[in-house]
């Protein structure tokens, strides 16, 4: 009988930690019995357990959302996937022929995060946290998956929007003419949106059934943009994201065309 409770409460940890990775803004008690069908004092139990060992945190609203533990953990996961491995060397060359800092985001859920980074050459760079989850609305990947998956475009429209920067886009109608103009060119650019003074660009990495199942993102001081540096990015971004999807089982030379293109 022992045996058959812990079974339970191993159970509704996970069954916690997969309905939080769906709402990156929160849940708050309320919901969460709710939505699991678990009794109020239970619930609020396992939940201050959870809190205790950074699994979860809780706002001064009281909010429930994921921890930096349970990030950390899914990052490991994810380090375990075959596309963290396979990116690694041509983010490498990447950054080698760019000189500038690239990362490597992934979609947790209705969330994005970076997984891994390659420091650039420069003697400044910015320095972002792998496994925090990213603005939607302001950062390359955050609008580049928005742009191509419906779920986290619901989320962007309907989260709150903060005004990061001067050049920021928080209104829902220059927001959706960004997303369109994205899936044009099968790419984004955050122009100081996020932090003043950086460029980020944003390029998706497709598995075989053709779904975005990372991007690549380089940041860039603004400084250091001019055409011919866009274009050496965009070309060796492109080329990487290829050579990424090749090694997953998709025919990556068409990608590389069709950037070059853009």
């Amino acid at each position: 009988m022992a045996a058959d409770a812990g079974a339970e409460r191993f159970s509704r940890v996970f069954d916690t930690l997969e309905l939080l990775v769906g709402h990156p803004e929160g849940m708050t008690l309320t919901e969460i019995v709710k939505r699991l069908g678990m009794p109020a004092s239970s619930a609020h139990n396992l939940l201050q357990r959870m809190a205790a060992t950074d699994v979860i945190v809780v706002s001064d609203d009281l909010r429930y959302s994921l921890g930096s533990r349970a990030v950390r953990l899914g990052i490991r996961i994810v380090d375990g996937l075959e596309v963290r491995d396979v990116a690694r060397r041509p983010l490498q060359e990447l950054t080698r022929a760019t000189g500038e800092d690239v990362y490597l985001a992934v979609r947790l859920g209705t969330r994005v995060s970076y997984i891994d980074r390659f420091p650039g050459t420069r003697p400044i760079a910015v320095d972002i946290r792998l496994g925090q989850s990213l603005f939607l609305h302001a950062t390359a990947v955050g609008k580049l998956f928005a742009a191509f998956h419906a779920p986290l475009h619901r989320r962007l429209l309907t989260e709150k929007r903060p005004q990061l920067t001067d050049h920021t886009l928080t209104e829902e109608p220059d927001l959706e003419r960004e997303l369109d103009t994205i899936r044009r060119a099968g790419y984004s650019v955050s122009r100081e949106e996020a932090i003043p003074g950086v460029v980020g660009y944003g390029f998706p990495i497709r598995d075989a059934y053709g779904e975005i199942t990372a991007a690549i993102h380089i940041s860039v001081p603004l400084a250091q943009i001019d055409e011919k540096h866009e274009k050496l990015l965009l070309d060796k971004a492109f080329e990487a994201a290829a050579a990424i999807e090749a090694d997953l089982g998709r025919g990556g030379a068409d990608l590389a065309r069709r950037g070059r293109r853009a």
